[in-house]
This record gives C-alpha cells, structure tokens and sequence, in this order.
C-alpha cells in the first residue's frame, strides 16, 4: 500500500483511494484482492491508499474502514475514490446520494472500474444514480424471496427459531417431504414449566416470588439463573399452549392473523408465534398482526391456565414516574380523594414527610388533600389490609366447583356492555349532533350498568379466592416488619386496585 502525507490539505498533494467491500468469505463472493486487480490501471502506477472492509453488508455504512475513508475525504486528503463496481460502496439509494453529495463538496470523483463512471458530468451521475437504484431493487428483491421462503415454512409448522424453548429439545423430523426439526417434550424440564404457569396462574404470586423459588430449588436455564424478563417471555410464549378453541378465540379477539382452520385446535398441539410482515411491536407487548400457527409439537400447560397467566400479564400496566419512588410502598395506588391524581412521597430530606397532591404541586388546580402523614396513612392501609384478610379466613366456601354461573353470568353480561359501548364510540366519528347527542346519553346509561356489574364481579369474587391465595398474602400480612419493599407493593398489587385519600379518610378499592 502506497500513500501521501495525511496532514496535507493542499489540493496537488492529495491521493487517489480504493476501496473495497466483501460480504462474506465464500467461493462465489470477488475477493478484495480480486477487485483491487480490476482497479489498478485507474491509478496509473500513482500513489494511493487502500481502503477494505471484509464480512460487512452494503445495506449501510457501519463499516470502520468505509468510516476512515469518510473522515480522510472531509479532511482533504483525497482526490478519487475507486471501486471494482458500486455496490461494493453502497445498495442504499439514501446512503449513496448522501455519498455523491459528501464527494462533490469535498471535489471527489468517484470511479467504478467495471462500470466506467464520469461524474464530472450531469449524465454520468444520471446514470450512476439509476444503477444504483436497481442494485437497491435488486438487493430487496432478495430479501423478499428470503421472506416469502422463511414464512411459507413457518405456516407449515417448520420449527424456524433456533434454540428449543425452555421445556423441549429438538428431534429430526420430515414435514411435507423436507427434512426439518421438531420440538419434543423433555420431561424434567417441561415439569419446571407446569410449575412456573401453575404458580402465575395463583392471583398473588410474583414474578419475584416465581424466581427465588426456582433458586432455591437449584432450577437454571442454559446453566444460568431465571431473570425477570426470561421469566416473562417464557409465559408470554404460546408455544407451551394446548391450543383448543377457547385459544383460538383468544387470539381472534386480540386480533392474531390465524393461520390454520378453527377445527386444527382440537387441545393437543402448541403453536407458533410468529412476527407479522411490517410489525414492529414486540410479541410480548401485543398480538395485533401477529401470525398464529398450530404446530406439531404437544402442548404442555392447559389453554384456562395458559390464558389465565395471559390475562394477567396483560393488566401489567407499567405505571409512570411516582410508581418509581421508594418513598413508600403504595406509590402508583394512592390517589387524591378530591381531583383523582396521584398522591407523592417526597424524601424527609425536603421536609415535612406527607402526601401531597401531584395537580396541587403542578398546576395548583386542585384544593389539595390535606395533610396526609405517609406514615400514619401506611399503618392505616396496613391494618385494613389485615382486616380484609381475617374476613378471607373465616368464610366458609360451600362452593367448591371451579366456576360460580352467577359470575359467568355478570363476566358476559359485562363483555356485552363493553362491546356496546365501543361501538357506539367508533359511531361518534363524523356523526351528527342529534345522533351525537343520543350516542352519549346511552353511553352514560350503559357506564352506570358497567359499574355495577364491576361491583357485582367484585362481590361474586370473594367466592373463587383459594384458601391458598388467603394464606400466601397472609403470611406476608403477619410477618410484615420483616417483609421487604418490593414485597410490600407485591401484597398491594394483590389485594388494592386504588386508594383515595383525604385528610381524616382513606377509601381502598379491593380487588375482590
């Protein structure tokens, strides 16, 4: 390699530079030496700098030796760049453009040796523009096939995902005369699996509660511990799902792309999750668009117990600021008896330790909650939490059978209503006034209904608590000077939807 002085900016003693590009190292792809042999006659035998950046793609310019070229050309040490063709430079038409103009203000010609490129003239970049438009179609085209191909196979339940999931191993398989894999049951591990969906399924146990089982009990993955997040996924993923019809009502609703016919849902099988073209949510947080496919392999965990965890992660609403605060373990559940905002804890190092009402603090549009000590208001939810639990403990549940048909009954009647009211706001859209007028009155008759039908699940609720859902919060309750901080807002999350508060008054909503 052959080069000038880097500091010189001086327009006579700048260099010519090639540059070279290679994807991968395999037989079909022009080596740099290759495409280096094809460039040299556009040096004339004159000094110039090499440039190779080798295992990069041209969909971009994350290259480090690309990079260092940018950075030579901006300081004005170079007077051509030369390549074997220009898609070893650049497949974006974006990336390019920015290129041509990079080189232009910088006096840069650019070169391709094969393609012999002018463009110091209006049609020489003319036409490198054109070409370079169809190594970018080109480039896509590929991709499309590649796409086309890898879902093609997912909709006929080829495993496409690598690694097996946490409770399967994969065997060879033959599916429509290929060979693929196939996700088998390995029974130690699919045990582990019945346990953490059987314990989630329990109202009140945590995420928290789940891990430091598994550790105790010496349980792994891939040699390491269960973190928060590997927990979730493995409960999110449908794969361990028996999918019956009641699934496949579940994705329809939630809006799933169904590949397979409802009567392929016959309980036995589990299914694939697989990301819809275009979308970029991820699988955990939504299923909008997401390809739903019944696969060959069995379900472990029963499709009520599957859904149940299902559910429950879904009203997992990540709350905002306040619920961050360690100031006090009912941050994101205690409210503002007057206006409904948040109440915050702020740190004794600012004073007085009190509630105070987040409206009132920022925009004084509220009268504020009086003054709410965050002690005294913790002991106080503390000893209503511990009268709640001794009622739980004396009833007598008669009904032993796994559903009450009055809640059935009232869960129905309350998805009707729900699904009105929905409708009658969609109707809203360009609607005229009289019709506007009607649309709100009767969506106001049908919220009170909603209510009291919450009210009346709620009610009906206190008969599906399991004696071990009353034990497992009330040992917490009873030995509560020795229970953590995350901890204590685990026992709130189960038992408080909302705690409103004013000076002298502390009204708690329960979740059953």
């Amino acid at each position: 390699m052959q080069g000038g002085s880097e500091r010189s900016t001086n327009i006579n003693n700048r260099i010519k530079a090639f540059y070279g590009r290679q994807s991968v190292d395999r037989k079909d792809s022009i080596s740099i030496e290759s495409q280096l042999e094809f460039a040299l006659h556009e040096f004339g035998g004159k000094a110039f700098k090499k440039y190779t950046d080798k295992g990069y793609s041209g969909k971009n310019t994350d290259r480090p030796k690309f990079q260092e070229l940018v950075r030579d050309i901006e300081r004005g040490l170079i007077s051509d760049v030369v390549v074997y063709k220009l898609d070893r430079i650049s497949r974006s038409i974006v990336d390019f453009a920015k290129m041509m103009e990079m080189f232009q203000q910088h006096h840069v010609e650019f070169i391709s040796a094969t393609e012999k490129f002018d463009t110091s003239t209006p049609m020489g970049r003319a036409m490198l523009n054109i070409c370079i438009v169809f190594a970018q179609l080109e480039r896509e085209t590929i991709q499309r096939r590649v796409q086309d191909a890898y879902y093609s196979r997912c909709e006929k339940g080829f495993h496409m995902s690598g690694v097996a999931p946490y409770g399967y191993k994969l065997e060879e398989t033959v599916i429509g005369g290929i060979k693929t894999k196939k996700l088998v049951t390995d029974p130690v591990a699919a045990e582990q699996v019945r346990l953490m969906f059987a314990m989630y399924s329990e109202p009140n146990t945590s995420f928290g509660d789940i891990i430091r089982y598994l550790a105790n009990q010496g349980i792994s993955i891939s040699g390491g511990e269960f973190h928060r997040s590997t927990l979730s996924k493995l409960l999110h993923n449908p794969v361990y799902a028996q999918a019956d019809l009641e699934l496949y009502k579940f994705f329809k609703t939630q809006g799933a792309s169904i590949t397979n016919d409802a009567s392929d849902f016959s309980g036995m099988n589990g299914c694939y999750l697989i990301q819809g073209r275009g979308v970029s949510e991820r699988k955990e947080s939504s299923l909008k668009d997401q390809i739903v496919v019944v696969a060959p392999h069995e379900g472990l965990i029963p499709s009520e117990t599957w859904l149940s965890c299902r559910k429950r992660l879904m009203n997992n609403v990540t709350v905002g600021g306040e619920r961050k605060a360690k100031n006090t373990w009912l941050a994101g559940k205690i409210k503002c008896g007057r206006c409904g905002m948040a109440l915050l804890a702020p740190s004794t190092s600012v004073g007085k330790h009190s509630f105070r009402c987040q409206r009132r603090t920022t925009s004084m549009n509220c009268e504020g909650c009086g003054k709410l000590s965050v002690g005294d208001v913790e002991d106080s939810v503390y000893k209503e939490m511990c009268h709640k639990m001794a009622v739980f403990n004396t009833l007598t549940r008669t009904n032993t059978s796994k559903t009450n048909p009055k809640l059935t009954a009232a869960n129905v009647a309350l998805a009707q209503v729900e699904t009105e009211i929905e409708k009658l706001i969609d109707s809203l859209a360009g609607a005229s006034s009289m019709l506007m007028s009607y649309a709100n009155s009767r969506i106001e008759e049908l919220d009170s209904k909603r209510q009291l039908l919450a009210k009346q699940i709620a009610d009906l609720t206190v008969d599906t608590v399991s004696p071990k859902q009353v034990e497992h919060i009330s040992n917490y309750l009873d030995n509560w000077a020795d229970v953590g901080f995350e901890d204590r807002r685990t026992v709130v999350d189960g038992l408080i939807t909302k705690i409103n508060a004013i000076r002298g008054k502390i009204d708690i909503e329960w979740k059953f």
